[in-house]
């Protein structure tokens, strides 16, 4: 009962600290001209007794302390509460509070990595939950450390499917220091939510899926603290918090009333609100728990520390997807942070071989994409470096989390296997065809497409070592071996595969497309038309010095890929050369695909070494005809 004690005695500081905070937001919100003060004032004093009622372990002068309790603001609009709840605790100023949603400062209209107590950056709902599994996944399997994961959720965004794939997948890793606040306010952006105030509906979905839920006076402080103390003396359940508030709490012209969603009152309405707020106490401050000294588990990486191991080698042709799984066991030993997850498809992606070595360092996903990918931000914001694999197609579902994990500054490593029509018989629907576009709009990205087990091998090696996200693309099929361990594959540069001084052009290709291009290589040098070869195994970035000395002497290119030309191969080498007068010719997959044999679909889609020899002659004789 050692916070119930604590905190009992604590009830009447916690409604004074909660009446500033609702003056800061407010007053910040009307200084402003925007943001969310309605879905702020709700949840005031579900974070008011987290934060100050003696639950909440954090280190405020040590927001990286890995024995910190995390808080994850998963509906981010909420954002003038969280600036509040800091100005409170002494650490924003009222001044720096006022500058709330303007230009350079860190207070952004969402929570970002710009505010130094952000766990991740969120606002796009339905993705706090699954970066707080992440987080408390690593607390309780990697880290092996008590500290909790509290999610502040909106009762909105429970009708994402990304809150209810991490409400199954928390349950079956038995997160019970995984706890979920939802502030059921019942209104919306343009009216009432799903299930309104209908607390039980809630607690049947929820408890239905293994959960412990509580229900809760959102603005009872009794209730809210033993809530707190109920989700901490859980065993083997996550916990949900299920806690029914009122919209607007403490301002009766916003009080449970609907269009005020995302607009504060006007100047001219200050005074009204404030003398319904009463006696304000700005001299008082909100005190936080420090935690525990204690240090993460410490993995023993001895026995794997073997001297002078050979260098992996292969003498036969080897899947890059397969080659991808027998790296990552073969580097972990240098890269002891990483964590390999997957959706129920290891078998394909091979990162299976990594689970077989590694179990406690491979988490299964099953097939939810988008929790996937949440969960890999939220390992990595706990420093771990996570490597994300599934069917390249897949990966589309889960954009909006890589999209928003970029924002929250995430050292995360996806590989999509099954890419581009090569795959054959299976079909359109398990075709990657968008994903090197998906991921080359990531700011700061590297897309890196390998053609043969040698360079996969260096490449998964590359991508632990590099800080930020990473896309591999990985074949289906297996690809003869064109590269020997001395080479190396940094991301920017490329390959010459084959060269001379009477080269007619360039013909540029990744992954599968470098094989064709050898294949057309050959049958065009026996017509006596030389063609320069070269593997674009970094689609992004390209270093254009690099790539300029690589295409030097021929003023004629033909990129040929296995995707779609928007945003693919092409488009990339075409945005690289824009201020240089030279041609470039595309080909990539233009045609619907469909089910048929590998080489069948690549001749169909003009992508094969046959597309890529009648174009070439197309050219050459188009040249001729013209001296």
């Amino acid at each position: 009962m050692f916070y119930h004690n604590i905190v009992m005695d604590n009830i009447e500081h916690l409604e004074k600290l909660a009446k500033l905070i609702r003056y800061y937001i407010i007053t910040s919100t009307i200084e402003a001209g925007s943001g969310h003060p309605t879905s702020s004032l709700s949840a005031t004093d579900l974070m008011t007794g987290l934060l100050f009622g003696g639950i909440f372990r954090f280190d405020p002068d040590n927001p990286d302390n890995p024995n910190n309790d995390r808080l994850i603001f998963s509906k981010g609009h909420a954002s003038p509460l969280l600036y509040s709840l800091w100005t409170v605790a002494g650490k924003v100023t009222e001044e720096e509070l006022m500058t709330l949603r303007k230009f350079g400062s860190p207070l952004e209209g969402h929570p970002t990595m710009s505010f130094k107590y952000t766990e991740a950056a969120t606002g796009s709902l339905g993705q706090g939950l699954s970066i707080g599994l992440g987080m408390a996944l690593n607390g309780k399997y990697i880290d092996k450390l008590p500290y909790r994961t509290y999610v502040l959720l909106g009762d909105s965004e429970m009708s994402e499917g990304s809150q209810w794939e991490a409400i199954q997948i928390a349950a079956y890793y038995k997160l019970n220091n995984l706890i979920g606040i939802i502030d059921v306010n019942r209104l919306g952006q343009r009216g009432e939510t799903m299930y309104g105030h209908d607390l039980q509906a809630y607690e049947k979905r929820i408890s239905s899926f293994g959960w412990k839920t509580i229900l809760i006076d959102g603005h009872n402080f009794k209730d809210i603290l033993r809530a707190y103390e109920k989700a901490l003396k859980s065993i083997e359940k996550p916990v949900m918090i299920i806690a029914r508030t009122i919209k607007g709490k403490g301002i009766s012209m916003l009080e449970d009333k609907n269009g005020w969603h995302g607009k504060p009152p006007g100047k001219q309405e200050l005074q009204n609100i404030l003398s319904q707020l009463g006696d304000i106490d700005k001299n008082i401050k909100g005190k936080i728990s420090i935690p525990e000294k204690l240090n993460p588990y410490p993995y023993l990486l001895d026995k794997l520390k073997e001297k002078n191991m050979p260098p992996i080698s292969f003498d036969k042709p080897i899947a890059t997807r397969k080659a991808y799984g027998i790296a990552l066991a073969e580097i972990f030993k240098d890269f002891p942070n990483m964590v390999v997850l997957d959706a129920e498809v290891s078998n394909s992606t091979f990162s299976e071989i990594f689970k077989e070595k590694y179990p406690d360092r491979f988490f299964e996903m099953f097939i939810t994409e988008q929790n996937m990918a949440g969960v890999a931000l939220g390992l990595s914001r706990r420093g771990k470096v996570p490597f994300v694999s599934t069917f390249a197609a897949f990966l589309t579902r889960a954009f909006d989390q890589i999209r928003m994990s970029r924002h929250s500054e995430a050292n995360i490593k996806f590989c999509g296997s099954h890419a581009g029509v090569s795959i054959g018989e299976d079909g359109s629907s398990q075709m990657g065809l968008e994903d090197i576009s998906m991921f080359r709009t990531i700011p700061g990205s590297v897309v890196f497409y390998p053609s043969d087990a040698i360079s996969t091998i260096k490449i998964v090696r590359e991508a632990a070592t590099h800080k930020g996200i990473v896309y591999i693309r990985t074949t289906r099929n297996e690809t003869p071996i064109i590269y020997s361990n001395a080479e190396s594959f940094p991301p920017g540069s490329c390959k010459i595969l084959r060269n001379s001084e009477n080269d007619f052009l360039s013909v540029i290709g990744a992954g599968i497309t470098v094989h064709e291009a050898l294949k057309a290589y050959e049958k065009l040098i026996s017509k006596g038309i030389s063609i320069r070869v070269i593997d674009l195994y970094s689609i992004k970035p390209i270093e254009k010095t690099a790539f300029l000395d690589a295409i030097k002497g021929t003023k004629i290119i033909i990129t040929v890929e296995d995707h779609y030309p928007e945003g693919g191969i092409g488009e990339a080498v075409c945005s690289t050369l824009s201020d240089i007068n030279i041609a470039v010719h595309i080909l990539a997959v233009r045609k619907l695909p469909k089910s048929g044999k590998s080489q069948e679909l690549l001749d169909y889609e003009e992508i094969s070494s046959n597309a890529i020899i009648n174009k070439v002659l197309n050219i050459y004789n188009s040249s001729k005809n013209n001296i």
